[in-house]
């Protein structure tokens, strides 16, 4: 099965993206999630199917919450995933 994406970044949080079906749009997405997003602005599109590799999500996971939801939220990275070598400060 294949799917047409949109892709959208998010004006507030840098690295979050919002993926829609291209047809509906952002029509699904709850208007809640919206007023954090912020002013989502139009990165891409993509023709999603198994085969795809994306840089930050599995592309079934993304398929499927996107026909579930109507949507797939990425959040930025964590900077412990940035850099494996990054150790959280543990206070004592």
């Amino acid at each position: 099965m294949k799917r047409i994406c949109a892709v959208y970044r998010s004006s507030r949080t840098e690295g979050m993206y919002l993926y829609v079906d291209h047809k509906e749009d952002l029509s699904r997405v709850p208007d809640d999630l919206l007023a954090r997003f912020g002013q989502p602005a139009r990165s891409m599109t993509l023709v999603l199917h198994a085969e795809r590799k994306l840089a930050r999500a599995d592309v079934a996971k993304v398929m499927a919450e996107i026909a579930d939801k109507g949507f797939y939220l990425q959040l930025p990275p964590q900077p412990e995933r940035l850099n494996p070598r990054v150790v959280p400060e543990i206070d004592e």
